[in-house]
């Protein structure tokens, strides 16, 4: 899982039938220190995030899984929001 920070909405005008009423949301992937790390991306939305959630993502197979079709065809879905991040001191 990789922690990311939801940027908006997607508009999709036509959509595959097994994605039908799964939203689709603009994320930026961030590091533990909150800073962008690599590209923006779009992830199917299991959670009702909203733009400014920090949430959490999968990628790949898991992505499809977390989906009620798991053969739908995404590559990151979000799986969960942040609420707090304790990370040690270094």
């Amino acid at each position: 899982m990789q922690l990311a920070t939801v940027l908006g909405t997607v508009v999709c005008t036509q959509k595959i039938e097994s994605l039908t009423g799964v939203r689709m949301l603009w994320i930026q992937p961030v590091g533990d220190d909150g800073l962008a790390k690599g590209d923006p991306l779009v992830a199917a939305d299991t959670t009702r995030a909203g733009p400014g959630t920090q949430v959490f993502y999968v990628q790949s197979r898991e992505a499809a899984q977390s989906l009620e079709e798991p053969f739908s065809p995404v590559d990151a879905a979000i799986v969960g929001h942040v609420h707090r991040l304790n990370l040690p001191r270094s």
